[in-house]
């Protein structure tokens, strides 16, 4: 089964329920200087990366993707590190006896680590930092959402999992001492859940519920690396107000050390506007000095192609356009918003025939069993190496080849 990390999402109506912040926002955008090349720190452009783009049943090269990433740019992956299928089996007495081989028991839970070795692998050897989101509940920890996928039961199995993915790729895990081989980039970050503030994702309303599974979460994640940084599941939509839910139960603010957004907007302008709503309603809850990131920065080339209707939906020549326009303007705005990373949603789209619209969100396309480039890939390619100062890049994404004159 395929999983894809965007939602069903509508389109962000910036004026409604903020139309003085978003005013100003845009205000203060518009009447900014000419936008200049300026050098972004390392790990601030990165792209997702959806879970068909890996596993055992997939036909796509993943090493020869991870190649042209770090060639196109990239310098992070955001990728979804499926608990569901990660943790199928609550006990090792579960397991199929044709499937063990398959499973390491960690915590007294059998855990198959193949998918998440693979992307951990591929990445570190190109020196690419990992964003994972863990995601997708297992049925035997699971509560019913009828609106999309469920949530999980309880809080201490996900944590749990947090743990042992932590003592697989952390500092000191043993993915790192079973594969010497490997250059050691230890996964530093940990994001918890993505857009719990949509249905699809979480049964609403979302805060008194998804604020239990943050606290078990980040305890777990400091207990296991006291270094390592939560990431706060991705709002979208009204982020700025889903944002204040949060806030509003003691202690959340404390549970998190770095807010995400995914915000879909037709104007490219539109993206700044919406970080820099996001930006101030943390502000106003004294939490203005945590950092931000743009988990998901995106216009698909659905128009005319999908079932679904986006207002942000474009054509092909469209995306390339907006996305070399908007990476610049993130660049420029990026300590303003206090700006740690964004993300193009996504590397590889599956474009099959009427497939929902984010499918073709991709800077490259699947069909009929092959990757092929749409022009999104060289706006993205052209913008990324000017803002890392290279002409060309490294076999390694924290390395030029030939540095920009």
């Amino acid at each position: 089964m395929r999983f894809r990390v965007a939602g069903t999402l509508i389109a962000v109506l910036l004026a409604a329920g903020g139309a003085s912040l978003a005013h100003a926002a845009t205000q203060k955008s518009s009447s900014s200087p000419p936008q200049k090349v300026v050098r972004v720190p390392q790990g601030f452009i990165g792209v997702n990366v959806d879970p068909f783009v890996f596993g055992s049943n997939v036909t796509i090269d993943l090493s020869q993707q991870f190649n042209l990433m770090v060639s196109s740019g990239v310098e992070s992956v955001r990728a979804v590190f499926n608990w569901g299928a990660a943790q199928p089996y609550k006990t090792a007495a579960d397991v199929p006896s044709d499937q063990q081989d398959r499973f390491t028991t960690v915590g007294g839970v059998p855990t198959d680590f193949s998918t998440t070795d693979e992307v951990v692998g591929d990445a570190a050897r190109r020196h690419l930092t990992v964003l994972p989101i863990v995601l997708y509940s297992p049925a035997w920890d699971s509560r019913e959402n009828r609106h999309g996928f469920d949530p999980p039961q309880r809080t201490g199995p996900y944590a749990s999992y947090l743990t042992a993915l932590i003592g697989r790729y952390g500092p000191h895990g043993s993915y790192w001492s079973s594969h010497p081989g490997v250059p050691k980039v230890p996964i530093r970050m940990w994001q918890v859940w993505n857009e719990p503030n949509l249905q699809r994702y979480w049964t609403q309303p979302f805060a008194k519920t998804y604020v239990p599974l943050l606290k078990a979460a980040h305890d777990a994640i400091k207990r296991a690396d006291r270094g390592a940084k939560v990431v706060l599941g991705a709002l979208t939509n009204f982020a700025w107000k889903s944002i204040g839910q949060i806030y509003a139960i003691k202690g959340a603010r404390n549970l998190f050390d770095v807010a995400s957004v995914n915000g879909f907007t037709k104007q490219v302008s539109g993206v700044i506007t919406f970080l820099h709503l996001m930006r101030r309603a943390m502000n106003r809850f004294n939490d203005g000095r945590k950092p931000l990131m743009a988990t998901e920065v995106s216009w698909p080339s659905a128009q005319g192609k999908s079932r679904d209707r986006f207002d942000f939906d474009t054509t092909e020549a469209g995306q390339a356009r907006n996305i070399a326009a908007v990476m610049p303007m993130l660049a420029v705005q990026r300590a303003q918003l206090r700006l740690m990373a964004f993300y193009i949603y996504t590397w590889v789209g599956s474009e099959a025939k009427r497939s929902e619209a984010f499918q073709y969100a991709g800077l490259l396309r699947y069909t009929n069993g092959s990757v092929t480039a749409k022009p999104a890939l060289a706006a993205f390619r052209r913008q990324a190496l000017a803002l890392e100062l290279c002409q060309e890049k490294s076999s390694v994404a924290t390395k030029c080849s030939k540095t920009a004159r």
